[in-house]
């Protein structure tokens, strides 16, 4: 495998992971290029780069979906490769081919890997010589709604329908009864089809009281791969991560070992190189089961980078460059914990909707083991183009409990002002019993956060404290 130095990259993305991006970047000295849209003119990514340009307008399928136009940028600025970063474009097989056409390197795994990962029909049926665990289902797409009805009945209710392509919950739909099936396929394809242009659906079985555990892996461009131990991420609004942390409190050492094991067999059932996610679902008994590899950087990597060390961005860039990995499995020893709690502009008030607006007042917490990946500074809007998080507040510790007081701590003293936030979920999340104990699941939201009046009494008190701060800075019309 020829090796070669990658001197410039552009960047095809924005925010909060355009700017992580850029830090690896400048720490191993290659120059950066940057895109942004209309809306993002005066965001931090565009003037942290060496050079920025104009990728187009605010709606993303116009600038940073617009491939022939990044492509355009790439060979304009003359770099040697391009960063995905997640979201947008970061899973586009077409997007990856497109780039290696242009004689550019793609810092991801190849369009084959990302097409076979992409569909979950395909990315089960890869990993089946590879003995996998896989929850019971359909090892391919059902069209017709009596087929999937017969299918439903054999595997025993809930069942879940799910949309082959994508992911973020859109096309998914759980079924109890069979009364419901045909309504609720007609509703899943249909999502499908208008979320990712495929309304291809596949039939699962659905795991009562699922957690949602992924394990990073690295790969190399010579057959080796490493896994990097797990993350939790049960805590989900809308089948979506709201909070993550390393190690997840449920897994032991030899739980930990089979599912690293199984995460390693699913890089190599497609060949994969580069960093990337493989997610399964555990249920109530312990049992695991394959759901899907994510086949990019991950949103919460940086909890797995804050307990291991290991910068991932930059094993991404090294392992591009033709480099073999250094680190070893038995090198691998995670210490302490981390979590991570998505500081999103939603209010948790009102099922968390979209709170767009602009950032009168910003300022991030500091300390020990406290880290902040966001994307904007004050005076900066958080538009209704793009996903409304703000940034990543990351805290690690000795243990779980630092990790957890350390969060607490950071969020009473991250100020954000003119928009309403997550931050005023954490501490009711930080403080529930079933939190503390690690029995909660992916139905911890939809379970414990219904309202307010609802809560214990000092958990309502500490999170109407919170939510009342954010309101009262919010300016508009008709508020005091």
């Amino acid at each position: 495998m020829k090796k070669f130095r990658i001197r410039k990259i552009l960047i095809a993305n924005r925010g909060e992971i355009a700017r992580r991006i850029l830090r690896t970047c400048r720490t191993m000295g290659i120059r950066t290029v940057a895109i942004f849209s209309e809306a993002d003119r005066q965001t931090p990514h565009v003037w942290e780069a060496d050079e920025a340009y104009l990728v187009g307008p605010a709606k993303a399928q116009e600038s940073y979906l617009n491939i022939e136009r990044i492509i355009a940028i790439a060979r304009q600025a003359q770099v040697d490769a391009i960063h995905p970063g997640y979201g947008f474009l970061s899973e586009n097989a077409a997007f990856a081919t497109a780039v290696t056409d242009a004689g550019i390197h793609f810092i991801g795994p190849s369009p084959q890997s990302i097409a076979i990962m992409g569909n979950k029909i395909t990315a089960k049926q890869a990993v089946i010589p590879f003995e996998v665990p896989l929850i019971p289902g359909t090892e391919e797409a059902i069209h017709d709604p009596g087929e999937g009805l017969k299918w439903a009945e054999r595997i025993g209710y809930p069942v879940l329908i799910k949309a082959a392509a994508g992911g973020g919950g859109k096309g998914m739909r759980m079924v109890n009864e069979s009364a419901d099936f045909a309504a609720q396929f007609e509703r899943a394809v249909s999502e499908a089809q208008s979320a990712f242009g495929d309304g291809s659906v596949f039939i699962e079985k659905y795991a009562l009281q699922p957690k949602h555990i992924e394990v990073q892996i690295l790969a190399d461009q010579y057959g080796n791969t490493i896994h990097l131990g797990e993350r939790e991420c049960s805590i989900q609004r809308r089948h979506q991560k709201v909070v993550e942390e390393s190690p997840s409190p449920v897994v032991d050492a030899s739980l930990r070992e089979k599912l690293g094991a199984a995460a390693v067999q699913v890089a190599r059932s497609c060949q994969y190189t580069g960093a990337g996610t493989v997610e399964f679902i555990l249920d109530g008994h312990k049992q695991f089961y394959f759901l899907e590899m994510n086949t990019r950087l991950q949103v919460e990597h940086p909890v797995t980078e804050m307990v291991t060390g290991v910068d991932l961005v930059a094993w991404q860039i090294r392992i591009a460059e033709g480099e073999p990995l250094t680190l070893e499995q038995e090198t691998i020893h995670p210490s302490g914990h981390a979590i991570e709690l998505r500081v999103y502009a939603e209010d948790p008030s009102n099922q968390f909707m979209p709170s767009p607006g602009t950032l009168d007042g910003y300022s991030i917490p500091k300390g020990s083991g406290i880290r902040v990946d966001d994307a904007y500074v004050q005076g900066n809007a958080v538009s209704l183009y793009y996903d409304p998080m703000i940034a990543k507040l990351i805290a690690f510790g000795k243990d779980r409990p630092e990790a957890i007081q350390r969060l607490l701590d950071a969020v009473a003293n991250y100020r954000i002002e003119g928009v309403v936030t997550t931050l005023s979920f954490a501490p009711f999340l930080l403080h529930h019993p079933a939190f503390l104990d690690g029995s909660f699941d992916t139905n911890f939201i939809s379970t414990y956060f219904k309202d307010q009046e609802s809560l214990p009494p000092w958990l309502a008190h500490t999170a109407a404290v919170l939510y009342d701060r954010e309101r009262s800075r919010l300016r508009l019309p008709g508020m005091a």
